[in-house]
């Protein structure tokens, strides 16, 4: 019984992890959670936007750039290695309200 309590409890837990990376809406939130992800964007390195961003220092005014979705898949498939994300996905339109929200 005991293991099954446990099991369950972990089961739960990782679930709760997981939520932010499945929503159905764009968040600061879940874009902040994106930015320190080293696997963004299927990253091949331990790298995230964070290892060259620290706290997103440098970045207040990137989110007026219009072509910010470009620029954050440049450094996907730059620096992180990855694949680059759909510029429509809710994981780029958290990433960009995150970014935004850095200029504030």
């Amino acid at each position: 019984m005991k293991k099954t309590v446990t099991l369950l409890a972990a089961s739960c837990a990782l679930m709760l992890f997981a939520l932010p990376v499945q929503a159905e809406e764009a968040s600061v939130a879940l874009g902040h959670t994106l930015f320190n992800d080293a696997g963004l964007g299927a990253s091949k390195n331990d790298k995230s936007c964070n290892t060259c961003h620290a706290n997103g220092k440098g970045m207040e005014k990137a989110g007026a750039k219009a072509d910010l979705a470009a620029q954050i898949n440049k450094c996907i498939r730059g620096p992180l290695e990855g694949q680059g994300i759909s510029e429509d996905s809710v994981a780029m339109q958290s990433l960009m309200l995150y970014i935004k929200s850095l200029a504030k």
